[in-house]
């Protein structure tokens, strides 16, 4: 983390300014609550407000001091108020807000002390409210935690006292609107040339792909890279708990779950969803992300005509993902035998993609792996590529390469079925 350094400032805490601003935001106030109008139209109709407020007062602010003056104050009333700059900011990936004194954001691979603050705990309440309020949640003592989605796509996660200790906390994943390419995840290491060749292949002959890493390696980003492979005439299902995926195929049915309303009912679940999509014709069914009983519906689909899906799920190793899944497939409540699960796991999943955030910040594809099928009763597993660490520079930047482990994967016929002879230089034992 770099040392604490403001990268806003707001405006200066003179008393009269201060008093100004409480007097023309209070104004705006009354007028929106005497005069209301559509939620989508508040920040139009505060902008005009304001302006006209302000003519009314018959102020002599220099240009620059009223510019920033009513853009403070329509950001507190419309926007995110002292964070508004880093939603807006496309560089920034992700901000968190831990009580009104701390606020870091992640931007690139590094954590930065922004030095913003909140006025007190009331004003960054009031943010949470205007966060969680549209998407019908509810944030108390009862309800101290909400996932929310920002108008943007930006997913929220609000934890409030009793649970949070030190005051509200807010977490922020920006929704980025231009996604990395495969050419850019290459320039930056995160994968090799030959690994891309591979995954497209891979993709294209319709192979079950399960992305798998740690929280924020990547895993959503891989997701919306290899989904963009899909061939445009292919009828594609998209699961998400929010939208994130910026797939352009033609035939695409995107699908979002639905958190409960306030008296707990309305619910609509990954699972539910993944069994509906099983009655939509789909060519393929890609999921944001497995984390509970659906995961053993996805291994039916993929075992029952469905190939060539595609999802997530956190884990620390592609072994830890076999386990996870077995775990989660038992929280179907269908009572399976261990044995059963795991013979649908391996007759399902092709591949497992392993992203890692290593110590200096960086995302790479760790492990390519192929499941090998079952030896007994254990799935077996077998790295195509894999990630080797040689050492750490003096800067702490991990050293090392991505290589191929000198393994054909036994689907290799499968993918010249495809049209795809690849190149005995892709899985040779040297580097690349």
């Amino acid at each position: 983390m770099t040392d604490s350094h403001p990268i806003y400032m707001p405006l200066p805490l003179d008393p009269k300014l201060v008093k100004l601003k409480e007097y023309l935001a209070n104004a705006v106030v009354r007028e929106l609550e005497v005069h209301p109008v559509p939620l989508i139209e508040i920040p139009t109709a505060t902008a005009k407000l304001l302006e006209q407020f302000y003519a009314q007062a018959r102020l002599n602010l220099p240009d620059e001091l009223r510019d920033r003056l009513l853009k403070e104050i329509h950001e507190q009333l419309a926007g995110y108020g002292p964070i508004q700059p880093l939603v807006e900011d496309p560089e920034i990936s992700e901000i968190m807000v831990y009580g009104p004194r701390q606020v870091y954001i992640e931007r690139g691979y590094e954590l930065i002390d922004t030095g913003i603050t909140f006025r007190d705990e009331e004003q960054l309440y009031r943010l949470i409210d205007r966060m969680v309020h549209p998407l019908g949640r509810q944030v108390d003592a009862d309800h101290p935690t909400a996932d929310a989605r920002l108008p943007d796509g930006s997913r929220v996660n609000v934890v409030i006292p009793p649970v949070s200790i030190d005051g509200p906390c807010i977490t922020i994943r920006k929704f980025l609107k231009n996604k990395l390419t495969i050419e850019e995840l290459i320039a930056l290491g995160a994968l090799t040339d030959h690994m891309a060749e591979f995954l497209r292949a891979c993709v294209i002959a319709r192979l079950n792909i399960l992305i798998t890493g740690n929280t924020s390696s990547g895993k959503t980003t891989l997701l919306n890279v290899l989904s963009s492979f899909i061939p445009e005439n292919e009828r594609i299902i998209t699961i998400e708990d929010a939208v994130e995926l910026q797939l352009k195929q033609k035939y695409l049915v995107r699908l979002e779950t639905k958190n409960p309303n306030i008296d707990g009912t309305g619910e609509v679940t990954t699972r539910e969803l993944v069994r509906n999509a099983l009655r939509m014709r789909p060519d393929r069914i890609v999921v944001g992300e497995v984390r509970g009983g659906e995961s053993l519906d996805m291994l039916q689909a993929m075992n029952t005509g469905h190939s060539g899906s595609i999802t997530t799920l956190h884990a620390n190793a592609p072994r830890d993902a076999i386990s996870r899944i077995e775990t989660m497939a038992m929280m179907a409540g269908l009572e399976l035998p261990l044995i059963a699960i795991r013979r649908q796991i391996a007759s399902a999943i092709n591949l497992i993609v392993h992203l890692q955030r290593l110590q200096d910040g960086t995302r790479r594809t760790v492990k390519i792996t192929e499941v090998a099928g079952m030896e007994g009763d254990i799935v077996t597993l077998q790295d195509i590529f894999k990630f080797e660490q040689s050492g750490i520079d003096n800067t702490g930047k991990i050293l090392g390469g991505l290589k191929a482990t000198g393994i054909r994967p036994l689907f290799t016929p499968r993918l010249e079925v495809a049209g795809f002879k690849l190149r005995g230089e892709i899985f040779g034992a040297g580097g690349f």
